[in-house]
C-alpha cells in the first residue's frame, strides 16, 4: 500500500478513522514476513503516538492490540500470541470473576461460531473465484467440500446452543456452509466484526494458512474458557456445590469434545504448503500457549521439572501462579474428600466428571501429536523447541492424581481418509 493515505491520518490521529482495510489488504497480500520496511516505520510512528490519541478508549486499545500483532516480527517479539492475534479477540481470562463462568460460555460460542464461519467463508470464496487473498496453492474443491463437513461439525452444536440453528436447510456441505456463514455474520456486532478483519494476518500467501491461523484461534478459545470452568469447578468444590462442579465438568468436557473436528479440518492441510508457510513462523510455536499452561496447572500442580521446563518458562506468568502455590483442582477434591462436607454419591459424580474430562483432553493430546507427525516427521518445532519429540514425551502426562484415569487414544484425523 501508499504510506501516503496513512501519514495524512498521522496529522489528525483520530483511532477511529485509522485505515484498518488499506493495512490489512497489504499485510494479507504479501504476508506479515515480507510487509514494506516503510509502512513498518509509519506504523510504529503510529504506535508511538497511541498515549496522546484522544477518544473513545475501546478504539485506542484496539488500535494498540492491532499494532501488537502488526509489528510483532520488526520489534524482535513474535510469539504465538502475537501471530493468532489474541489481543484483538477479547478471550475470557482465567481471573475473571468465577460467577461469570456461564458468560464465558455464551462468549466464547460467540467467538467460537465467528471464527469457523468466517474460515468457511474464505474457503468458499477461494474456491467460487471470488477471492484474490493467498492465492498460493489452493485446495482442489473436494478438499474445500471436506474442510466444510468437518467445521460445520464444530459449529453445528455451537448455533444450536445460540438459537442460530432455526434457519439452516440445506443438506450440501456447500450450501450449508454459505447458510451458516450469512447467520453468523447477522448476528456480528460492529466490534466483533472489527476483530475478525484485523486478526488474520498471515506470514505469507499460502491459502491453507487462513485455515491454519482460524483453527488455531478456535482452539485457544476452548482452552481459555476451560480454564475459567476449572476455576469454577474449584470454587464449587471449595464450597462444597457438587451440582455446581459437576455441571461445570460435563461443560469442559463437552468443549474439548466438540472442538475435536478442528483437528479433522487441519488433517486436510496441504503438507507442502504448511511447510512452505512455517518457514517463516520461526519463534511462534504452540509450546507458548498459555492457555494450555492454564488448563494443565488449574488442574493439578505440575512435577517440578515440568515447571522447569520451556514449556511452563514461555508461559512465565502461569509458572509465577504455579510457583506461588496455586490452588489446583486436585487439592479441592482432596480438601473435599477429607472434609465429609459432601455426600459420597456426591464425591462419586465428581470424580466420575474429573475423569470425564481427564479422558478427553488426553484424548486431544494424542491426536495433536498424531497430527504433528503427520504434518512435521521428525522436523524440529517452530518455538525453538525438539518439535514431535517434545509432544511425544507429554502427551501421557497425568491430568490429576487425586483420581485414578485409564488413558484412551483415538485418531481424530483418521475421519479424514
Amino acid at each position: 500500500m501508499s504510506t501516503a493515505e496513512l501519514r495524512t491520518w498521522l496529522h489528525e490521529s483520530d483511532p477511529k478513522k485509522f485505515p484498518y482495510a488499506a493495512v490489512v489488504r497489504h499485510y494479507q497480500r504479501v504476508g506479515k514476513h515480507f510487509v514494506h520496511p516503510e509502512l513498518l516505520s509509519v506504523l510504529a510512528d503510529v504506535r508511538d503516538r497511541l498515549p496522546s490519541m484522544r477518544g473513545p478508549w475501546e478504539h485506542v486499545q484496539t488500535l494498540a492490540s492491532f499494532l501488537d500483532t502488526a509489528l510483532d516480527k520488526p520489534d524482535g517479539r513474535y510469539d504465538y500470541p502475537t501471530y493468532l492475534a489474541l489481543s484483538l479477540l477479547q478471550l475470557p481470562t482465567v481471573d475473571d470473576p468465577v460467577e461469570q463462568a456461564p458468560f464465558a460460555r455464551s462468549r466464547c460460542d460467540r467467538l467460537i461460531a465467528q471464527l469457523v464461519a468466517d474460515a468457511l467463508g474464505f474457503e468458499i470464496a477461494a474456491v467460487e473465484g471470488a477471492t484474490a487473498l493467498l492465492p498460493a496453492m489452493r485446495p482442489d474443491p473436494d478438499l474445500v467440500v471436506k474442510r466444510c463437513k468437518h467445521g460445520l461439525r464444530v459449529i453445528r452444536p455451537v448455533l444450536a446452543r445460540m438459537s442460530l440453528d432455526g434457519g439452516l436447510t440445506a443438506t450440501e456441505p456447500l450450501e450449508l456452509a454459505r447458510q451458516v456463514c450469512s447467520v453468523v455474520r447477522a448476528d456480528m456486532s460492529f466490534s466483533e466484526e472489527r476483530a475478525l478483519e484485523l486478526s488474520v494476518l498471515p506470514v505469507y500467501t499460502a491459502h491453507d494458512e487462513y485455515m491454519f491461523l482460524r483453527v488455531l484461534q478456535t482452539f485457544e478459545t476452548v482452552f481459555a474458557l476451560l480454564a475459567v470452568l476449572l476455576r469454577g469447578v474449584t470454587a464449587a468444590l471449595a464450597q462444597g456445590e457438587a451440582d455446581r462442579a459437576v455441571h461445570f465438568l460435563a461443560t469442559a468436557e463437552n468443549a474439548l469434545r466438540e472442538s475435536a473436528p478442528l483437528f479433522s479440518m487441519l488433517a486436510t492441510m496441504q503438507i507442502e504448503s504448511f511447510r512452505t508457510f512455517r518457514q517463516f513462523t520461526e519463534g511462534a510455536s504452540a509450546i507458548q500457549s498459555r492457555n494450555y499452561k492454564l488448563v494443565e496447572s488449574l488442574c493439578r500442580q505440575p512435577d517440578a521439572e515440568r515447571v522447569d521446563s520451556p514449556a511452563f518458562h514461555s508461559a512465565p506468568d502461569v509458572r509465577d501462579r504455579v510457583l506461588a502455590g496455586q490452588h489446583t483442582l486436585d487439592d479441592a477434591y482432596r480438601e473435599l474428600r477429607e472434609s465429609g462436607a459432601v455426600s459420597e454419591h456426591d464425591r462419586e459424580r465428581i470424580a466420575e466428571g474429573m475423569k470425564g474430562f481427564a479422558r478427553a483432553l488426553l484424548r486431544w493430546r494424542n491426536t495433536h501429536y498424531r497430527l504433528a507427525v503427520r504434518m512435521l516427521g521428525e522436523a524440529t518445532g517452530t518455538g525453538y523447541t525438539e518439535g514431535t519429540p517434545y509432544l511425544k514425551a507429554v502427551r501421557t502426562i497425568p491430568v490429576f492424581h487425586a483420581v485414578d484415569v485409564a488413558g484412551e487414544e483415538t485418531d481424530e484425523t483418521a475421519r479424514t481418509r
